[in-house]
Parts: structure tokens; C-alpha cells; sequence
């Protein structure tokens, strides 16, 4: 009579003798270290990071959550999107909570201010490093769905297959909710899906998408009702602006062939070869092998077949759905490379069988080399992309926001009031830069920095035909009327701040008020600029009391030549 443990063995479709559960307990553990390695490598990424990439990774998320968590006191810098009702504010109610508890956390401890800025400059970044984590391990499971062991695969799709693919739904939902566009790929994916299943399974994915998809709107809308307190749907209203106004152009138009020449390699680097050979494989059609084996090692041939087709029919849809995407993203006038982001994680899916075939166990000298030398030129890309270029935009905000803290620890140690509240010294920042050259408020952190900056609002209920010839602060600074007549025309007299060699501002004011002008911006203690415009304000400002305080590199390189060369900060009387 078999034992219990024989039985299992026989029931095993991978023939290892180890019982399903405690097959799946391993699993689990594996699944688990593999995430905690993941999680790792994410939060030491995000500490580390130095430079600056888009300006929607704070203008679009972390400005708004922290007004929403500190209140419009803190001076947040709001978009025209959020004015204009564009965006879902579930994604910035997550890091709102996320500043709460950082800042609950920092007063808890006693931390004084410097620690706590600190402390609220690394809790977004913990956080959306857990958001990459997940990512990278749920694209390994999926990796192991398609290429993994029968075992592994039969045990993922049969575990809780209901519970998971309500969890699926409600992430797509909101997926779609915050960026409209992933819509194409959950359409991409799910319509062929419907079409393929049984009446029955047809009926069930049809409920569970209703009921998952309308779970998830109602928050949403909820959540917005609370946030712009008028009843709004931000997908609608950001489909009516970008498509139906065109406003997305006004940010810039690419080349119809743009993705596939352009934004397809900067996503992929050196691993654009095998996303190619993988794509056109799989919609081919051909079946996955397992990485290191061959179909006749497997303990049951008829099993193996039926999960490499399983696992051929994934990678066609993945690709499938690769291909949907950026054609059809293709078609809108304003593209940037990072609105394929999300296809990302299956082009290296995609991209997996040919490079593993081009690596067998027993692969040939030359072979190797190419893989190491595309390694470490991924390496040394990431390296200089996430240390060094665009570092300066960063390492300015560093420098002012200890500069502020540093003026009031010596006025505090210098105060002799007694009183309980420290004093509390302004620094006034002016940024002579293209619009959202920097973070903002999430970087500044004091709501006693006073800062400005150029602004590039779009030309919103402006008529089609007078578009072309609109241009916003940025814009007149840089081209019309140029930045000498913008400063003339919208600082104050460059009098009030002449050496005091040549006469104090002090005395220009008193003998004539119209050096200080109403309307009209007052220079502030820190002047911000890119080294392209250090000219131009050594001739306007010549003889003032501006100094060069801080000068730091930016990059070797950039795309547009407003923001070539080193960021430099002058400061009034040189402090």
C-alpha cells in the first residue's frame, strides 16, 4: 500500500518526490528572498541616486502631496494640470500619507530640523523604491510563468486564481485611472483574452472587470470629490485637454518614427538586439524552452508541451500588446520616451529566450565577452545617468536648503530674546532657468525659502490660430524679448542693488521711487542660473552686488541649450 508521501509523488507533475505543499512553502521562501534582495538593491539605488531625470517625478506627484500633507501655507509650486482637474489625486494621496508619517515619525524622535528635512526627502523615495521592488519581482514571476519549471508554473496558476485575478483587475483599474494611456495595453491584453475563453470564463472576467473596474472609479471619484472639491473625472478632462485642445503639443512634437528610432533604444540600451529577435519570434509563434534544458530532461513530455505552448501564447500577447502600444502612441503628435515605461517590463521578458540562447551554459569565449562588455557598458550608462548627468539641479537645492539652515542655526545662537520660538530667517531665491529646471518644494523643504521661478503655462482657451504665435514666461525670458529687456521689464531698477562703492540701492530708493517699482519682482539673495546665461548677467549685473557663492557641474551634454553647462548661484553681498 503506497504512503502518503508516495502518493504525492506520483501526483508531482515534476517528479522531484517533495509534497505540493511543501513544494509551494519553498517557493514562497524563494519568492520571498529574491524580493528581499530586490527591495535592497531599490532603496540603496534611491538613496543614491544624484541626478534629476523629468520634472513630472515631482511636479505631477510629490508637490501636490505636499500641499496636500503640510497645507498651501509650505508653498508647494501647483501645476496648471491640478488647476485644471487633470489628475487623479490618488497617486499624490499616497506620498501625502507617506510626508504625514515621516514627519509624525521625525517629531516622535525628537529630530532636530536638518534631520528632519532629511528624513522628508528619503520617505518618497523608500516608498517608490518598494513600488520598484514589487515590479521587478512580479516581472520574475511572470518570467517564471513563461519560461520557469512546470512545477512552479502549475503551482502559480492554480493557487487563489480568483483572489489574483481580482487583484489584477483592481491594479489595471487603477493604472488607467492615474495615466489614461494604460488603457491601450489593458485593452491590448484583455480583449483577445475575452475573445479566446469559454461562455462561462467569458461571463466571469466580464463580472469581475465591472465590479473591480467600478470599485475602483468610485473611489476615485470620492477621493477627487474630496481633493478639488467639485465633482470631477480627471481621465476625461485630461483626454479633452491633450487630444481634443492639442495642449500636449505645446510641450513639443516628434517624428511619426520617434519610439521605434529613438525612444525604444534609450529604453532598451544594450539589450535593444534581443527585445528585437524576441519580439519578431514571438509573433511568429514559437515555443518557449525552458532556460538551460531541453523538452526531453522533462519527466512528462505532454505536460511540457502543454505549458511551453502556454507559454508561447504569453509572449505572443506580450508582444502583441508591445507593438499596439507603441504604434499607436506613435500616432499622437508629443511623445517622450518615458510614456513606454510601462511595456518595459515585457520587452525584457520578450528579450530573455535570445539572449539565453545566445549565453547557453556552454557558450563559446566570444560569446561571453559580448555579454560582458554589453554588461558593463549598461553599467557604466546607469552609472553616469543616475551620478552624474544632471546632478546640478539636484546638488543647487541641497546647497540652498543647507544654506537656509545654517543662517538661522547662527541667528538662533546670536538671539538673546529668551523666547521659547526660535527666529526664523527668510532666503529669498530667484530660478532664471527653463520652467521646472529643478524640484521644488519636496527638495526646498523650509516654507521659509521664498523662491521663484520661470513659469510655462500653455495656452489654454487660446484659439488654435493664435496659438503659434503664444509664449509663455520661459519663452519671452529666453526669445522675446530676450533676458536683458525681461530683467528691465520685470525686475526691479538694477540701481537698488549697486555696490555700495557706487551708491547704495538705499539711496537710489529715497531720491527717486521709481527705482523701486511696483509690480515688479525684488532681487532676491540668491540669483540661479545655467553657465549659458553667466555672460549675460555679468554685463546686466556689472557693478552690483551680486558674487558667484556656488558654482556645480550639471552635465557634459544636454538636448536643449538653455540648460548646457554648470548651475551657478549668486548671492547678494556675496553671502
Amino acid at each position: 500500500m503506497p504512503t502518503r508521501t508516495n502518493a504525492a509523488r506520483d501526483t508531482n507533475p515534476s517528479g522531484t518526490g517533495a509534497p505540493p505543499r511543501a513544494q509551494s512553502n519553498s517557493y514562497r521562501d524563494s519568492t520571498l528572498g529574491i524580493f528581499a534582495l530586490l527591495l535592497a538593491f531599490r532603496i540603496v539605488n534611491a538613496l543614491t541616486l544624484r541626478t534629476f531625470f523629468q520634472p513630472d517625478e515631482f511636479f505631477q506627484s510629490l508637490e501636490p502631496a505636499w500641499q496636500l500633507a503640510f497645507g498651501p501655507a509650505t508653498h508647494a509650486w501647483i501645476t496648471w494640470e491640478w488647476r485644471s482637474q487633470l489628475r487623479s489625486s490618488l497617486h499624490p494621496a499616497l506620498f501625502a500619507a507617506v510626508y504625514r508619517v515621516a514627519a509624525h515619525v521625525a517629531d516622535l524622535c525628537g529630530l532636530r530640523l536638518p534631520a528632519k528635512a532629511e528624513l522628508l526627502l528619503a520617505a518618497p523615495k523608500v516608498t517608490q523604491a518598494v513600488f520598484a521592488a514589487l515590479l521587478d519581482c512580479y516581472t520574475w514571476k511572470l518570467a517564471e510563468k513563461v519560461y520557469g519549471r512546470g512545477s512552479r508554473t502549475a503551482l502559480t496558476t492554480n493557487l487563489g486564481s480568483l483572489s489574483e485575478l481580482r487583484l489584477s483587475l483592481l491594479l489595471a483599474a487603477l493604472a488607467c485611472i492615474l495615466r489614461p494611456t494604460n488603457a491601450l495595453i489593458w485593452l491590448s491584453i484583455s480583449i483577445p483574452t475575452l475573445w479566446q475563453a469559454s461562455q462561462r470564463l467569458r461571463y466571469v472576467l466580464a463580472r469581475e472587470i465591472l465590479i473591480c473596474g467600478s470599485a475602483v472609479l468610485v473611489c476615485s471619484v470620492a477621493t477627487d470629490r474630496l481633493y478639488y472639491r467639485v465633482w470631477t473625472l480627471p481621465p476625461l478632462r485630461f483626454l479633452y485637454f491633450n487630444i481634443a485642445q492639442s495642449l500636449a503639443v505645446f510641450y513639443g512634437r516628434n517624428r511619426g518614427d520617434y519610439y521605434f528610432t529613438e525612444g525604444l533604444p534609450l529604453l532598451l540600451t544594450t539589450s535593444l538586439p534581443f527585445a528585437v529577435i524576441g519580439l519578431w519570434q514571438s509573433l511568429q509563434g514559437p515555443e518557449p524552452e525552458p532556460f538551460g534544458s531541453a523538452k526531453s530532461d522533462r519527466p512528462d513530455n505532454t505536460t511540457a508541451s502543454s505549458q511551453d505552448a502556454t507559454g508561447g501564447r504569453i509572449l505572443a500577447r506580450l508582444s502583441w500588446t508591445v507593438t499596439a502600444m507603441t504604434v499607436t502612441l506613435s500616432l499622437i503628435s508629443h511623445k517622450e520616451v518615458r510614456f513606454l515605461y510601462p511595456i518595459l517590463p515585457f520587452l525584457h521578458i520578450i528579450s530573455a529566450r535570445p539572449l539565453s540562447r545566445f549565453l547557453p551554459p556552454h557558450a563559446a569565449l566570444s560569446h561571453k565577452a559580448v555579454i560582458l562588455f554589453l554588461l558593463a557598458s549598461n553599467v557604466l550608462l546607469a552609472s553616469y545617468a543616475s551620478q552624474v548627468h544632471q546632478r546640478g539641479v539636484i546638488d543647487v537645492l541641497a546647497y540652498l536648503r543647507h544654506k537656509h539652515e545654517t543662517r538661522n542655526s547662527l541667528l538662533n545662537t546670536r538671539s538673546s530674546t529668551g523666547s521659547n520660538s526660535p527666529a526664523v530667517s527668510n532666503t529669498t531665491v530667484g530660478f532664471l532657468m527653463p520652467c521646472h529646471s529643478t524640484p521644488w518644494r519636496s527638495h526646498l523643504v523650509y516654507p521659509e525659502i521664498s523662491a521663484w521661478a520661470l513659469t510655462c503655462e500653455p495656452p489654454i482657451n487660446i484659439p488654435l490660430s493664435e496659438r503659434s504665435t503664444y509664449l509663455d514666461e520661459a519663452d519671452e525670458f529666453y526669445i522675446k524679448p530676450g533676458p536683458v529687456a525681461w530683467l528691465r521689464g520685470n525686475m526691479e531698477d538694477v540701481q537698488t542693488i549697486k555696490a555700495s562703492g557706487s551708491r547704495s540701492g538705499q539711496h537710489w530708493t529715497r531720491q527717486d521711487p521709481k527705482f523701486k517699482r511696483k509690480y515688479r519682482r525684488q532681487w532676491p539673495q540668491n540669483l540661479v542660473f545655467f553657465e549659458q546665461l553667466e555672460a549675460t548677467l555679468e554685463e546686466y549685473l556689472e557693478g552690483t552686488r551680486y558674487q558667484e557663492c556656488w558654482r556645480g557641474f550639471n552635465s557634459h551634454f544636454h538636448d536643449d541649450s538653455r540648460r548646457t553647462g554648470d548651475v551657478v548661484v549668486w548671492c547678494l553681498d556675496g553671502v
